[in-house]
C-alpha cells in the first residue's frame, strides 16, 4: 500500500511541479459523545506551516485541553479531540502554506449520544394500590425508542389497561398488586445505528399491615400474683414490627412487662388495678401502620375490710352489726349465724338500699355499695355466737367471723325428771346458761345441801353444770331438790323430782313363726319402761307342764325378733317374755302356744363374700338358719363363671364348717356361687351370692420378638437342677442329723457302714429323752372327713388336743400277747401307715409315723378291754389290712450289749364286723387317698421301704420277722412291755397308747 501511494504522489509531484497538496485522513468522523478521535492531516510538497481550523473558523491554539494540534514532521500534523461533546461537530479545516502557496483540506465531525441509562434504579418499592411509576431515563441521539418486559414477555398496554408507558419512557402501572412483583426489562433502542441496551429493574410491592387482636377484652384478677396476656397477630410485607402503648407510652421490656420476639404478645405482670385499661398494639412497616386496641379488665376479689365484735345485754332495743369490703365487681354481702343465712335482696340501683327482714321482724339486713348491717331487734341471750359475715362476686368470696356477746341473767334448762331405785346412786343435772357464770347452790326443803345429816349426797360443779350425786338408802330421799344459779344480772331457781323407779312391763308378743327346730318370736316393748331404760328381754320356753327353758338377749333400738334354737320337730311349746332394766326384771307376758313344724330339709343358709389379699381368692361365708330338725349333715358349695354353662366340680364342707376358700378364679370376672344345706330329710333351696374378681394387679408383658429371655425348656432344666440340689441337700442333713434318707441306706447296704452317731448310742439317747422330757409328742396329722358317726359299742371315748400320749402301763405276764393285744384296740380300721428307719446296728431304735383319717384316740388297757379277746387278736393276725400297716417296735427289757431286740410288727384289724375300741372310722375315701397318706410305702417292699444292716430285723406283708440270731426271744420275760413311737429323739408311747 505504501508503495502504491508513494507512486501515486509521485505522479502528482510530477503532474504539479511547485503545488502543495493537503489530505486529511479519515475524510469524515462520528463520535461517540465522550469518545476520543484524532485526525491526520499530510501535505504533499514543502509547506512551511500547517494549522488547522475550528468550525467556528478560529485556528486551534496548541494550549486548548479539549483538542489539541501536534506537528510529527514538515509534512504531517495530527488533530485529536479528547470526550467529544455536542459542541465539538463542525467542519474542521486543514491549511499547509509555504509562501505564496497554500493548500487545505477540511472534515466534517459529526458527535452523536450513545445509548445511557440516566436513572433506572433497582430495586423500586411501591405501597399496595399505587398508582407506580416505574423509573427508567434513557438518552440518545437520536432518542431511543422503549420497549417494557415482565415475566419475559412484552408489556402489551393495549391489553392491560393499568399498564402505560410514559412520554418520557417510564412504565406506569395503575392500582399496583403483589402479583405485579418481580422484575421488569427496560429495554432502548436506536433504529438508525441499530444499537440496543436494556436494565433490569426489581419492583417491590409494599402490603400495609394488617393487625387483629386474639382477644378485644382479656379478664384478670388483682393482687393474687397473676399475669395477663394480651396478644395480637399482625400481617404485611415486609414483615410489620409490633409495639404496644399504654396511655400513649410506647411499653418496653423490663420488671412489668414482657414481651415476646416479635412483640406480638405482651405479658403484664402481678397485675393491679391500676393496669385496668385500653392497650393499642400498632403494626408497622415501609406501607404503613396500623392499630388495634385490646382491653384488659381488672377485677379485685372480695376483701372484708371492717368487721368488729359487739357486745349487748339481752332485752337491750336493738344492736347493730356492720361488715364493710372491698372488690371488683361490688360484692355482694350476707350474714350467717348457726345454720341461718341472712342476705339482702336483689338491689334495683346502687343509691338505693335494699332491705331483708325476717318474718318476726326482729332482724333487718341493710346494705348499700359495700356496706352491709345486721340489725338484731329485742336482743335474746340465744343471739349470742359466731355471726359469719360473707363478702362474694363472680371471681371469688372472703369470709370473716365476729362475735356478739350477749350478757344475760342464768337460765336452767334440762330434764326435771331422774328416776332411780334405793342403793342406785343416781345425778340430778341443773344445766345453766348465764353470761357471766352463774354460782349453783342446791337446797331440799329450804336447806342448802349437802347438810350434816345428808351423807349419801354429793355436789359436783363443771363452768356450765352442776351436778347433784344422790344415793338413796329410803324412801325419804326421793322427793323434789331445788337447783338455784345467780350472776349479776339476777339469777333462776328450778325444782327437780327425783322419782322411785319401778320394773318395766311385759312385753306383747305379736307372732311366733315356728320352724323345726327354731322359732321366731316377734314382740312390741313394753308400755312402760319404769323410769330407766330396758337393758334386757328374756325369753323363756318349755313343753307344758315341764320347767322354763330360757336366755336373755340385749336390748337394743332395733331389737324386734328374738330366735328360739334347739326344738324338737312337731312339738307343742308355750313361749313367755319379760322386760329386764336396773330396777329388776318386771312381769311376764301371757304365754304364747305354738307347734314346731315337722322335720324337712334345712333352710338355705345366708351368705357373705370377702375378697382376700389376693384379688382372684375370695372367701365364702355362711350362717347356719333353722336346721330343719335334723342336723346338718354337710354344705354343698357349686360355683362357676357367669359367662360359661358348666359348673366347677362340687365341693363339700364338713358339718360344722362356715366358709370356704375359693383360689385361682379368673381376674375381672363375674362368678355366681351356689351353697345347699343338707340335713337327712334332704337339702335346701340353694343360696345364691354373685360377686366379681379384682382386675390382675400384675400383667406379664409378652417377651419381645428376638428378645434373649429363657425358653420353657431352660426354665424347665434350671428348676430340675435346683430341686436336684435341694434333696441332695436335704439327704445330707438327714444323714448327720438324724441317721436317715439316701446316703444312710447306701452307707448300710454297701459299705456296710453305719451312719454317724448311731448304734447304741442313738437307743439311749433316745430312752433317755423319753424317760425326761414327757412333753413331746411324736409327729402326727390329722386329716378330718366331712362326718362323723357316734360311738358304739361302749368304746373308749376320744382324746381331746391336750391328753397325754404316755401313761403307766399294767403289768401282763406274756409281754408278746400285749404288744399283738394293743394295736388293733387302738386303732382299728384307722387309715394309717408307719414307716420305720432302722439304724445300721441291730440296737438301733426304729422311728414310727402315724397317720389316721380319725380323731386321736387313747387307748384302753389290754387287760380291761373287753374287745381285747384272743379270737380279736387272730382275726386281726390274719386279716389282709386295707390301709398301711402300723408298726409297733417293742422295747425288751435291757440285754446284755451282744443280745439283739425282737422287731414285732402287728397290722391293724381291717374287719368291719368285728369288736371295736374306739368310735366308727371313717373309712378312707379310695385307695388313691390310701397311697397318699403312706409316708415311705407299705412295707410291701422291703428294700424300697427300709434300708437296714444285715443283722436289722425287718417286717413284709405285714407278718412278723425275726431276725435268724434271735432265737430265745419269742417270749420276753419282761413285766411290762411298750410300744415306741419315736421320731427324731422324741418320748416314746407306752403299749397301752396310741395317738393318731
Amino acid at each position: 500500500m505504501l508503495q502504491i501511494r508513494d507512486l501515486i504522489w509521485g505522479l502528482l509531484f510530477i503532474g504539479c511541479a511547485a503545488a502543495i497538496q493537503v489530505q486529511i485522513t479519515p475524510t469524515q468522523g462520528e463520535i461517540s459523545v465522550g469518545e476520543s478521535k484524532f485526525f491526520l492531516c499530510e501535505v504533499v510538497g514543502d509547506a512551511k506551516d500547517i494549522d488547522w481550523y475550528a468550525p467556528s473558523g478560529e485556528k486551534i491554539l496548541p494550549n486548548r485541553p479539549d483538542i489539541i494540534v501536534s506537528r510529527g514532521d514538515e509534512t504531517m500534523s495530527t488533530l485529536t479531540i479528547y470526550h467529544a461533546n455536542v459542541d465539538s461537530a463542525g467542519i474542521y479545516k486543514c491549511v499547509a502554506k509555504n509562501g505564496d502557496k497554500e493548500a487545505q483540506a477540511t472534515v466534517q465531525v459529526k458527535i452523536f449520544q450513545k445509548i445511557t441509562f440516566e436513572s433506572a434504579p433497582s430495586p423500586q418499592e411501591f405501597n399496595e394500590g399505587d398508582d407506580a411509576d416505574i423509573v427508567c431515563n434513557v438518552i440518545s441521539s437520536p432518542p431511543p425508542s422503549i420497549i417494557w418486559k415482565h415475566k419475559g414477555s412484552k408489556i402489551q398496554v393495549a391489553k392491560d389497561v393499568r399498564f402505560r408507558i410514559m412520554k418520557n419512557g417510564h412504565l406506569q402501572i395503575r392500582g399496583i398488586k403483589k402479583i405485579d412483583e418481580g422484575m421488569y426489562n427496560c429495554e432502548a433502542r436506536v433504529m438508525a445505528r441499530g444499537e440496543i441496551d436494556f436494565r433490569m429493574i426489581k419492583v417491590v410491592v409494599n402490603v400495609l399491615p394488617t393487625i387483629r387482636a386474639r382477644l378485644s377484652e382479656v379478664n384478670a384478677t388483682a393482687d393474687i400474683g397473676s399475669s395477663a396476656l394480651l396478644a395480637c397477630d399482625a400481617d404485611g410485607f415486609p414483615e410489620p414490627s409490633v409495639t404496644w402503648t399504654h396511655n400513649n407510652i410506647v411499653l418496653e421490656r423490663g420488671d412489668k412487662y414482657s414481651l415476646n420476639e416479635d412483640g406480638s404478645e405482651l405479658v403484664i405482670k402481678d397485675v393491679k388495678k391500676v393496669d385496668e385499661g385500653d392497650y393499642t398494639c400498632i403494626a408497622k412497616n415501609k406501607a404503613g401502620e396500623k392499630a388495634e386496641e385490646v382491653s384488659l379488665n381488672v377485677f379485685v376479689q372480695p376483701k372484708i375490710t371492717y368487721l368488729n365484735n359487739q357486745t349487748a345485754s339481752e332485752f337491750d332495743e336493738q344492736v347493730t352489726l356492720t361488715c364493710e369490703s372491698s372488690g371488683d365487681p361490688t360484692p355482694t354481702i350476707s350474714w350467717s349465724f348457726e345454720n341461718k343465712v341472712f342476705t339482702e335482696g336483689e338491689q334495683d340501683s346502687w343509691t338505693r338500699p335494699d332491705k331483708y327482714e325476717s318474718l318476726d321482724r326482729n332482724i333487718v339486713v341493710r346494705s348499700h355499695a359495700r356496706v352491709s348491717s345486721l340489725t338484731l331487734k329485742n336482743v335474746l341471750f340465744t343471739f349470742a355466737g359466731q355471726y359469719l359475715c360473707t363478702a362474694s362476686n363472680s371471681i371469688g368470696q372472703d369470709n370473716q367471723h365476729m362475735y356478739l356477746e350477749v350478757r344475760y341473767a342464768p337460765k336452767i334448762l334440762g330434764p326435771v325428771t331422774v328416776y332411780t331405785w334405793e342403793g342406785n346412786a343416781a345425778n340430778i343435772t341443773c344445766e345453766v346458761e348465764a353470761h357471766p357464770g352463774a354460782s349453783v347452790v342446791w337446797f331440799r326443803d329450804g336447806l342448802q345441801l349437802p347438810s350434816a345429816n345428808t351423807t349419801n349426797m354429793k355436789i359436783f360443779n363443771t363452768p356450765s353444770t352442776s351436778y347433784l350425786e344422790i344415793n338413796p338408802d329410803s324412801q325419804n330421799d326421793f322427793g323434789s331438790y331445788n337447783c338455784t344459779a345467780t350472776n349479776v344480772l339476777g339469777s333462776e331457781s328450778k325444782e327437780f323430782l327425783l322419782i322411785q323407779a319401778e320394773v318395766p312391763s311385759s312385753p306383747e308378743i305379736q307372732q311366733v313363726e315356728p320352724f323345726s327346730s327354731t322359732a321366731v318370736v316377734s314382740f312390741e316393748e313394753p308400755d312402760s319402761m319404769g323410769g330407766v331404760p330396758i337393758t334386757k328381754y328374756r325369753v323363756e320356753w318349755r313343753l307344758p307342764g315341764q320347767e322354763w327353758t330360757g336366755s336373755e338377749h340385749d336390748a337394743k333400738d332395733d331389737l324386734i325378733m328374738i330366735t328360739i334354737v334347739d326344738l324338737k320337730p312337731e312339738t307343742t311349746y308355750e313361749v313367755k317374755m319379760s322386760a329386764v332394766n336396773g330396777k329388776g326384771e318386771g312381769e311376764s307376758s301371757p304365754a304364747r302356744i305354738f307347734t314346731t313344724e315337722p322335720v324337712r330339709e334345712p333352710s338355705a343358709p345366708k351368705l357373705e363374700v370377702k375378697v382376700q389379699e389376693r384379688g382372684n381368692t375370695l372367701k365364702v361365708s355362711w350362717i347356719k338358719q333353722d336346721d330343719g330338725g335334723s342336723p346338718i349333715k354337710h354344705y354343698l358349695i357349686r360355683y362357676k363363671a357367669k359367662h360359661v354353662s358348666e359348673w366347677k366340680p362340687e365341693i363339700r364342707s364338713p358339718h360344722d364348717s362356715d366358709y370356704v376358700l375359693l383360689s385361682g378364679l379368673d381376674w375381672n370376672t363375674e362368678y355366681e356361687v351356689y351353697v345347699v344345706a343338707e340335713n337327712r330329710q334332704g337339702k335346701s333351696e340353694p343360696a345364691v351370692i354373685s360377686f366379681r374378681t379384682a382386675t390382675d394387679p400384675t400383667t406379664i408383658p409378652d417377651a419381645m420378638d428376638g428378645g434373649s429371655g429363657l425358653g420353657t425348656g431352660a426354665i424347665v432344666g434350671i428348676l430340675i437342677v435346683v430341686f436336684f440340689l435341694l434333696l441332695v441337700g436335704v439327704d445330707v442333713t438327714c444323714y448327720f442329723l438324724n441317721k436317715c434318707g439316701l446316703l444312710m441306706c447306701i452307707a448300710v447296704n454297701f459299705c456296710g457302714k453305719a451312719g454317724p452317731g448311731a448304734k447304741s448310742k442313738d437307743i439311749e439317747e433316745g430312752k433317755a429323752a423319753f424317760t425326761k422330757d414327757e412333753s413331746k409328742e411324736p409327729i402326727v396329722e390329722v386329716r378330718t372327713e366331712e362326718d362323723h358317726t357316734p360311738n358304739q359299742g361302749g368304746g373308749p371315748t376320744e382324746p381331746n388336743e391336750t391328753t397325754p400320749l404316755t401313761e403307766p402301763e399294767p403289768a401282763a405276764a406274756d409281754t408278746t400277747s400285749t404288744v399283738v393285744n394293743v394295736l388293733p384296740s387302738t386303732a382299728t380300721n384307722s387309715v394309717a401307715e408307719s414307716f420305720s428307719t432302722a439304724q445300721s446296728s441291730p440296737a438301733s431304735e426304729s422311728t414310727t409315723l402315724t397317720f389316721s383319717a380319725s380323731s386321736p384316740t387313747k387307748a384302753a388297757p389290754a387287760k380291761s378291754s373287753p374287745k381285747n379277746s384272743p379270737a380279736a387278736q387272730s382275726s386281726s393276725l390274719n386279716t389282709q389290712p386295707d390301709v398301711g400297716p402300723l408298726v409297733d417296735l417293742s422295747d425288751t427289757p435291757k440285754p446284755p450289749p451282744s443280745s439283739n431286740p425282737t422287731l414285732l410288727v402287728s397290722p391293724p384289724s381291717a374287719n368291719a364286723n368285728g369288736p371295736q375300741s374306739q368310735s366308727d372310722p371313717v373309712k378312707a375315701p379310695d385307695s388313691t387317698q390310701n397311697k397318699d397318706l403312706q409316708v415311705d410305702g407299705p412295707t410291701k417292699d422291703a428294700p424300697n421301704a427300709l434300708c437296714t444292716d444285715s443283722t436289722t430285723p425287718a417286717h413284709n406283708d405285714g407278718k412278723t420277722v425275726k431276725d435268724e440270731n434271735t432265737k430265745g426271744e419269742t417270749e420276753v420275760k419282761n413285766a411290762t412291755a411298750e410300744v415306741k413311737t419315736v421320731p427324731n429323739e422324741a418320748p416314746q408311747t407306752n403299749g397301752n397308747e396310741s395317738k393318731a
